[in-house]
């Protein structure tokens, strides 16, 4: 199933993407049940695939303003240097890591999917990392490798948009660079596991068309339940947060001379079975 977030006219909603359009699942389910996220936390997919099962579509998915999958994640966890030729392009002869490298990004710095992201007077240095991101679907800690798919409520797409020379003001600290507001992108929906499948993902980013970024899941350093079994063991996880996996080479800042995002660029992260992220880059 794909599960999307919405807006039509002045109402927020969420529902089902079927094949002719969008079932609207908030209208039926009410106030109860008032967001996806709370979807979730309340294991009521059922419930939406019997509705999907009886129902016709609501709207035609052209009619309605897609808005973040989650639009109110409790915790948006970011994995940085996962696929295994990111940490040479740093070129400092550091061994590979034992751990993941963490860190969190707040809601407001992510659009959804066909909203502008936005590059800030303080730089000109906006750069795109395309991402496969992992969304909960059941609270829990310290959860065991061999069972941390079982917690997954679905995937989708992001670009973790990254202002570069605010990444380094402070010794040990990418928070700025990686939270500048409407930076980065989050969508366009939340695919089920069962439709995506167990074989491995790709993950491919486009500026214009070009391709910058691709790399398979089969060549992650930090696997997906490896990665849920880490942080799940100091941060309890809840229906609704997000672990967002990892970039591969080919961002703008890795070539010579860089090529950062300019106002009027087109961003494409793209995930076979699960979606295509889209985005123009404004000025703010």
């Amino acid at each position: 199933m794909k599960f999307l977030s919405f807006r039509i006219d002045t109402r927020e909603s969420y529902g089902l993407l079927v094949e002719d359009g969008v079932i609207d699942l908030g209208r039926r389910l009410g106030s109860s049940v008032p967001d996806l996220r709370a979807l979730l936390a309340a294991s009521a997919s059922g419930r939406a695939a019997e509705i999907a099962a009886h129902a016709s579509a609501d709207y035609a998915l052209a009619q309605v303003r897609l808005l973040k999958p989650i639009p109110n994640p409790g915790t948006f966890i970011c994995v940085g240097v996962n696929y295994r030729d990111r940490n040479e392009e740093y070129k400092d002869g550091s061994d590979l890591p034992l751990y993941p490298s963490l860190f969190f990004r707040t809601p407001g710095s992510l659009v959804a999917h066909g909203e502008p992201i936005v590059r800030p007077p303080e730089s000109d240095q906006l750069d795109y990392e395309g991402e496969i991101a992992l969304i909960i679907g059941r609270t829990a800690r310290r959860i065991p490798e061999a069972r941390a798919m079982e917690f997954v409520a679905g995937f989708s797409c992001v670009n973790e948009g990254t202002i570069r020379d605010w990444l380094r003001h402070g010794k040990f600290n990418v928070t700025p660079g990686k939270n500048f507001e409407r930076s980065g992108a989050f969508g366009p929906w939340l695919v089920t596991p069962d439709e995506v499948g167990e074989s491995a993902l790709s993950v491919t980013t486009r500026v214009n068309g070009e391709r910058r970024q691709h790399d398979s899941t089969e060549r992650l350093m930090f696997s997906f339940p490896n990665l849920i079994k880490y942080i799940s063991t100091f941060c309890e996880l809840h229906p609704g947060d997000v672990i967002a996996t990892g970039t591969p080479t080919g961002a703008g800042a890795r070539f010579d001379p860089p090529r950062y995002l300019r106002p009027g660029d087109v961003v494409e992260v793209e995930v076979p079975r699960v979606g295509l992220l889209r985005n123009e880059v404004i000025a703010e």
